[in-house]
Parts: C-alpha cells; sequence; structure tokens
C-alpha cells in the first residue's frame, strides 16, 4: 500500500491521492494510510467488484473537479525498478491529458505464460496518440495453449494501471450499468444509504464488464521491462519474498492490500 503511495507522488500532489478501501479491513489500512487526508479516504461498504469501487472513486473525484485525469494504481503490485515504472506514469499522464477522448492502459511484456495473469492484445498502433497502440481484446487468465498464442500475437500482461479524463471514464458507466445515478444519490446521504445500496449492487469486474466492451477507445503503452508482478495470489507473494530474500532484499507486502483491487484514484489537473 505505501509503495502505491509512493507512485502516486510520482504523477499527483498528495491532497490529490485518495484511496478505495472496504471497511472490513480498516485495522490494515488505517495507519498507512493516516498521510491522506480523510475525506480522501473512500470506504466501502462491502466488495462489489473492481468496476463498482472506480465508480465510488470516481464519483468522489467529480464532485472536486468534473474534467479531472484520473489515474488507477492498484495496491496489490511488486516492481524491482520503481524509476521505469515512474517514468511511464509520467507518459501515461501526459497520454491521457493530451487525448481525453482516449483511455490509457500501462501493459508490459510477459516473460514467461503464466495462466494467472491478464492480457492486453494490441491492434494496429494508435498515430493519434505516439507510442500507443489500439486494444483488440482482453484475455482473463487463459489456458496455458490460449496464453501461448497470445504471446506470439505480442500480448502484453496487463498491469491494471489506467488513465483518462473523467468524463469518458464515466460514461463507460453510464452504458453500460444503471448504479451511478443511485449511487451519486447515496453519497449525499447518511452512510446507512450507501450500504443499503451496495447490497443491491451486482459485482462487476472493471476490465472484463466495462472496458472491454469499449475497445474503440483503449490505447495500450507499453512499459519496459521493470520486474513487475501483481501481487492477487499467496503463492506469488510467497515467491516474491523467497526470491527477493534469495537476493538479499527485504520485501514486507503490506497485509490487507492483496484485498484492495483497486486502491487509488488520483485525480490531477
Amino acid at each position: 500500500m505505501q509503495l502505491a503511495l509512493q507512485r502516486a507522488a510520482v504523477i499527483s500532489s498528495p491532497d490529490q491521492v485518495g484511496t478505495v478501501v472496504a471497511a472490513q479491513h480498516r485495522r490494515w489500512w488505517k495507519r498507512p494510510l493516516g498521510v491522506l487526508p480523510p475525506g480522501n479516504i473512500f470506504v466501502q461498504p462491502s466488495n462489489r467488484g473492481t468496476a463498482v469501487g472506480t465508480a465510488l472513486a470516481l464519483l468522489h473525484v467529480e464532485k472536486h473537479n468534473p474534467d479531472a485525469i484520473v489515474v488507477l494504481l492498484p495496491a496489490d503490485h511488486y516492481v524491482q525498478q520503481e524509476w521505469v515504472l515512474a517514468e511511464s506514469l509520467r507518459h501515461l499522464c501526459a497520454q491521457a491529458s493530451r487525448y481525453t477522448s482516449s483511455v490509457f492502459l500501462l501493459g508490459t511484456e510477459p516473460d514467461c505464460v503464466d495462466i494467472e495473469m491478464g492480457y492486453i492484445v494490441p491492434s494496429e498502433r494508435a498515430d493519434a496518440a505516439p507510442g500507443a497502440s489500439g486494444v483488440r481484446e482482453f484475455v482473463e487468465k487463459p489456458p496455458i495453449p490460449r496464453a501461448q498464442e497470445l504471446l506470439t500475437h505480442g500480448a502484453l500482461w496487463n498491469m491494471f494501471i489506467v488513465a483518462g479524463a473523467l468524463p469518458i471514464l464515466l460514461s463507460f458507466f453510464e452504458r453500460s450499468y444503471n448504479f451511478l445515478a443511485p449511487m451519486r444519490a447515496a453519497m449525499r446521504e447518511p452512510l446507512g444509504s450507501l450500504s443499503r445500496l451496495y447490497s443491491d449492487l451486482p459485482i462487476v469486474d472493471f476490465s472484463r464488464d466495462v472496458l472491454a466492451h469499449y475497445p474503440q477507445h483503449l490505447k495500450v503503452l507499453s512499459v519496459p521491462p521493470c520486474g513487475w508482478t501483481d501481487l492477487g495470489t499467496p503463492k506469488r507473494v510467497a515467491q516474491i519474498v523467497h526470491d527477493s530474500a534469495s537476493n538479499g532484499r527485504q520485501v514486507r507486502p503490506t497485509r490487507g492490500a492483496m484485498y484492495l483491487d483497486l486502491a487509488h484514484a488520483v485525480g490531477s489537473q
């Protein structure tokens, strides 16, 4: 979680960093998030998938800056060479700020066939955004033969780092789902209203159920090799800790970070 905050600091000031967290995990996030203004901590009553968490963050940003450029940074990432990712984040923000009719994603070249990863299949290079490619499709956790095929077509691992103008991101939800208006209303009412709304919401994945429906608006930027992986499973966390200890480094993943599928929404003007 602390590393995600440090990555956000590369591209935004602290007052523009917000975090989406789950109420039931308060004991794990309360201390590390003490560096943020209390109003920048967006507490979900329960987990309804990454799309609902994203929507909650976007609506909080909307109240302060309806035209913000928003960057979504997961909390469960490990990166060996943070400076490489930092450069890519700066480029991502520059592209999203300049080409506000597109949403930009970061992907990195796979170093193995991994059936637990999500893949982005690029299409033609996007001439309107230098260095970016179009997106043909998303593929989540493919079987080994499909993953091998994806690699031959130049697929990238999906880093789940997304940047775009707030209006276009909200438009994706408005075209696909009908919970934005009720969520806006619940956010203006006592906390119990949001809890009641959440109990009726579907579980929705941001990549699969939202972004994947609008490939014509998506662009992907390739991140140079930087030792990136996500910590989405206990097995992968254990492997990273083991490898780091073997190389003389200490890694202590923040307890609870694995549960925060979407952790940070950064609005930069």
